[in-house]
């Protein structure tokens, strides 16, 4: 299974086959209006109604008319990105080019956005998972003040051993020299008035410690919610956070979405797997724009499209098509 995608080799300036990756955002992609744009395509209004149905929120209000903190609300925003995300990928299968794609992975929550588009879940399974997720982590995150921060530069190393001496954790590995840190807003405080030589840090609008301890009520909560759906094997390569490898089996996949509440990301493994894989090309669907800027840091060379309203699916087209 997936032989052709892992028989690419060479960098990828030099490919002859394509080999294109359909990324999903995390969340904090996330605009007020960003989804107004997409209500003019044919279907997607029905589409996003069955989706606020699964998932329990008004997709549609909160896409269109909520206020920045509204959707940043961690209970909003997941759910919102994954139907965003999903919006997107209904559209790209209805021009063809989602046949044109060899392999997709989502950053944090744009995992179930993955999985949904892999064929591992519904979108109903996903969107009712994700919600269950969010509402899990945001009460996780309400029982003390914690937080995170970007540390954009530096030795990789140096930031880890930095951060856990001020009491952090490593939560985001997202490449293209970006760590994500969190812990105690109190430690982050420290760890920010003194950061790592080199370094810029960032405090995130985040309502907290995401990927770390802090959030193993959440994970646990989450199991009890996957514990009566039934996955199915993906339809395409399908790369986890958890260590950037390929997942072959549907089961295992969802067992890593819990487990992966807790644990740190590993998006710069996952981009090395991409290179690996021979990569020609990057997708990032809606809300579109963190994971590409990513890409062209730390894969870079490798073209990309930032799909943030319909009018960005002919470039989408015209990628798979080169």
């Amino acid at each position: 299974m997936f032989v052709a995608c892992r028989q690419r080799r060479g960098p990828f300036p030099w490919q002859t086959v394509q080999v294109i990756i359909l990324a999903c955002p995390g969340q904090g992609s996330q605009t007020p209006g960003f989804l107004t744009p997409w209500l003019d395509l044919d279907g997607v209004p029905e589409l996003l109604a069955g989706f606020s149905d699964a998932a329990g929120i008004d997709i549609v209000e909160h896409g269109t008319v909520s206020d920045a903190d509204t959707i940043r609300d961690t209970a909003v925003a997941q759910p919102l990105i994954v139907a965003a995300g999903l919006v997107t990928v209904h559209a790209l299968r209805a021009r063809g080019i989602l046949a044109g794609v060899g392999g997709v992975a989502g950053h944090s929550v744009g995992e179930f956005t993955a999985a949904a588009a892999a064929g591992v879940l519904d979108d109903d399974a996903a969107l009712r998972l994700v919600r269950a997720r969010a509402v899990a982590m945001a009460q996780a995150a309400s029982t003390e003040p914690t937080g995170m921060s970007a540390v954009l530069g530096g030795e990789p190393a140096d930031v880890v051993a930095a951060a856990e001496a001020a009491g952090l954790s490593a939560a985001n590995y997202n490449g293209g020299g970006q760590i994500v840190v969190a812990g105690r807003t109190n430690h982050l405080a420290t760890f920010s008035a003194s950061p790592p030589a080199g370094t810029r840090v960032i405090a995130l609008q985040v309502a907290g410690a995401f990927h770390t301890r802090y959030m193993e009520q959440a994970r646990d909560e989450l199991a009890e919610a996957v514990a009566g759906v039934e996955p199915r094997d993906p339809g395409l390569p399908l790369w986890t956070n958890n260590d950037g490898s390929l997942v072959e089996d549907g089961s295992r996949f969802l067992d890593l979405l819990v487990t992966q509440v807790a644990s740190p990301v590993r998006w710069d493994a996952c981009m090395a797997a991409f290179a690996d894989a021979g990569a020609t090309g990057l997708i990032e669907v809606a809300p579109a724009g963190a994971l590409t800027g990513l890409a062209r840091r730390g894969l870079k060379g490798l073209p990309t499209i930032a799909i943030k309203t319909p009018d960005d699916l002919q470039a989408a087209a015209d990628l798979v098509a080169a």
